[in-house]
């Protein structure tokens, strides 16, 4: 069995501490109460409290002064959230409650929404969270209104949306390893309450900190930009219509890996490495009022990724090892839905369609021969879903939805005969939840999870195989509210999750990697979180999730799994901020992040050690000017998932960072 890291506990043991002295230390003179947060959870607007699943949130202005500015560092914060350690941009494999990403597969486990476009892969799982209103993290299955890959969660990022009021921020950082960042956020009205324009833009570059022997520079530099464009037409009070675009180009070096056995942080490559992938975003979101009570919303979105990368495998001046990736990968949505009351009863009901069309394009470079591989993998959803809220008696309230969705893949080999699958599926699901208190409510909810199945498409000596849709059963507790005088927000909830051929990647050689099926599985843990105004400008915010997902039966030809852990899915992950804000406008904020460790291959022979980072920040706000000085991971901890690709790489961790931010907001 997986033992918890020194380093973990003692995090656990210091979050413990400091929050049993510090809730000591709460006054109630003049302490502000926690603000009302309404989030979209379930697609209808409800309070947070009301909210009957695990679900975290996270307004921009927190973001910001807490240095999130990607999704990776926003996970850190969240219980039961993390990523696989992948070392790439643009290409982040998410993992929630133990349920993994599977990047070859072209799906994922965890949606990302954007302004309700869906990015249903690993590839362009990222967002530089500008100009956000508020990030909502859903736990658990939420596949009955968000479809096939949201069977662990949902990651739902809402941006903000412009309007009457002129908004200008001005960003500049510049840290260490010659680290530089722009930001520029603006939004104006373009016609007197009638049409409003938002525009942003990221422009950011950090030298690398991989040294390659071979040509005397750094061999993982990093350089990203972004930009967004927001068009929000209001013709009248019933009807508004947003028109956005995004887009993401990362020109980067060589992904941070190295040799298992080489010096840490060294190559000796003389295999040109590099990341030139793109991401754009084209949507409509349409809303129109058709009663007081009655409300059409429509979005229609085109996702793209272009996900370009060669990168060398063996570290050595020779080019003995390489892979190269050309992939086009493009989803088409459209997303209809009506949201109503029925007498105290509120409902929705809804039609999603969505066309993937992806082309695929592999290299492999072996000792004596370059293996080249192309493919078409395309594939078609269509689903209806309805959810309703319904109360029982005056403290009593049940939820219930369901979702049916046709999924079908076709994967037509350059060379070889086309392969078609199709799948379909019922996922329910049940809540009900009881308000004891004004301000508190304990719920149970039973819930169905799906992720659709596909095939191998770079196997093609074993022609193509195909893979089986996994499926989730969910069972899950839990208590939220308020307390002392609503300074302090809390939550925390247990669940087990039952698994059916659970979707596992398995890495051979560098650059084979394929999807098979484990028999079963299965997912149990707890998630607490806790948010409370402490007197005199303290504030305090914790999480704590604890996870054990293990396979049940699992046959890999002659290998047995089974009772393994499922790579990538820590144990525990654990984060601690306390924050003081001075009546005369400086501040000060630290932060603790601990991650267990994880395994990196189903054998469970290769991991990351369990780690623990501490983050710190102080600045001065005077009128439209603040002025941030920060430093992550404090005592440069390392933390190298050592073994991937099974064994053959080293992903390090980055070091230590520090830097100055000045911004002007009007």
């Amino acid at each position: 069995m997986q033992t918890t890291s020194p380093a973990l506990r003692r995090s656990f043991s210091l979050l413990t501490l400091c929050s049993l002295a510090l809730s000591g230390q709460a006054r109630a003179d003049a302490t502000p109460t926690l603000p009302e947060v309404t989030v979209t959870a379930n697609k209808l607007a409800q309070p947070l409290e009301s909210v009957p699943a695990s679900v975290s949130v996270l307004d921009g202005e927190t973001l910001e002064a807490s240095g999130v500015y990607d999704l990776a560092s926003l996970a850190n914060r969240v219980p039961g959230f993390t990523f696989q350690a992948f070392g790439q941009s643009g290409i982040q494999p998410p993992v929630m409650r133990g349920m993994t990403a599977n990047f070859v597969s072209f799906s994922s486990s965890t949606l990302l929404l954007v302004d309700g476009v869906p990015t249903l892969m690993a590839q362009g799982f990222e967002n530089n969270l500008q100009a956000v209103d508020r990030v909502e993290v859903l736990r658990g299955p939420q596949s009955t209104l968000y479809g096939r890959n949201a069977e662990a969660g949902v990651v739902s990022i809402h941006t903000l949306a412009p309007g009457k009021e002129p908004r200008t921020q001005v960003s500049l950082e510049a840290g260490t390893s010659n680290r530089s960042r722009l930001r520029v956020d603006l939004s104006r009205p373009l016609v007197e309450d009638t049409l409003y324009i938002g525009l942003s833009g990221e422009f950011a570059q950090q030298d690398g900190f991989i040294d390659n022997l071979a040509s005397g520079q750094r061999a993982d530099d990093r350089e990203q930009h972004n930009g967004r464009l927001a068009l929000r037409w209001t013709p009248s009070a019933d009807t508004q219509a947003t028109l956005r675009y995004s887009q993401q180009e990362y020109q980067d070096g060589a992904s941070q890996w190295g040799a298992v056995n080489a010096p840490r942080a060294t190559v000796r490559s003389g295999t040109p490495s590099w990341n030139r992938s793109t991401g754009n975003t084209l949507s409509v979101d349409v809303e129109h009022s058709l009663t007081p009570d009655l409300r059409l919303r429509s979005i229609t979105a085109r996702n793209e990724f272009l996900d370009r990368v060669q990168q060398d495998t063996d570290f050595a001046p020779a080019d003995t090892l390489h892979i190269g990736r050309d992939y086009r990968l493009t989803t088409v949505s459209q997303e209809l839905r009506l949201e109503g009351k029925a007498g105290d009863n509120r409902w929705l009901a809804g039609l999603y369609l969505d066309r993937d069309d992806n082309d695929l394009r592999y290299e492999q470079k072996l000792p004596l021969v370059l293996n080249r591989t192309a493919a078409t993998l395309r594939g078609d959803s269509s689903a209806l879903f309805t959810h309703w809220t319904m109360p029982l008696a005056q403290q009593w309230t049940v939820e219930a939805g369901a979702r049916v969705e046709h999924k079908r893949v076709g994967l037509t080999p350059v060379t070889g005969s086309e392969r078609q699958a199709e799948w379909s599926r019922f996922t329910p699901k049940l809540s009900l939840q009881y308000q004891w208190a004004p301000q508190a409510q304990v719920y149970a909810s039973a819930t169905q999870g799906y992720r659709a199945g596909g095939f191998n498409a770079f196997t093609a000596g074993a022609n193509y195989p195909s893979y089986q849709p996994e499926s989730v059963i969910a069972l899950e507790f839990g208590v939220k509210g308020k307390l002392d005088d609503q300074r302090l927000r809390y939550s925390a909830s247990v669940y087990s999750m039952e698994v059916r051929d659970m979707q596992v990647q398995q890495m051979g050689l560098p650059g084979v990697v394929y999807i098979t099926n484990a028999a079963t599985a299965r997912s149990t843990g707890a998630e607490f979180e806790l948010e409370y105004l402490l007197g005199s400008g303290w504030q305090l915010q914790a999480a704590l999730g604890l996870n054990r997902t293990r396979f049940g039966e699992f046959r890999d030809g002659a290998n047995v799994y089974d009772g393994k852990s499922n790579p990538f899915a820590p144990d525990a992950n654990a984060h601690l901020a306390l924050r003081y804000n001075a009546p005369a406008g400086w501040y000060a904020q630290g932060a603790i992040t601990a991650v267990d460790q994880v395994y990196l291959d189903a054998a469970n022979l290769y991991s990351r050690p369990g780690y623990a980072l501490l983050d710190l920040a102080a600045g001065y706000t005077k009128g439209a000017y603040e002025m941030n000085f920060y430093v992550r991971n404090v005592a440069n901890q390392r933390y190298d998932a050592v073994g991937y690709l099974n064994g053959q790489v080293t992903v390090y961790s980055p070091p230590r960072e520090a830097g100055v931010r000045l911004t002007w907001r009007i």
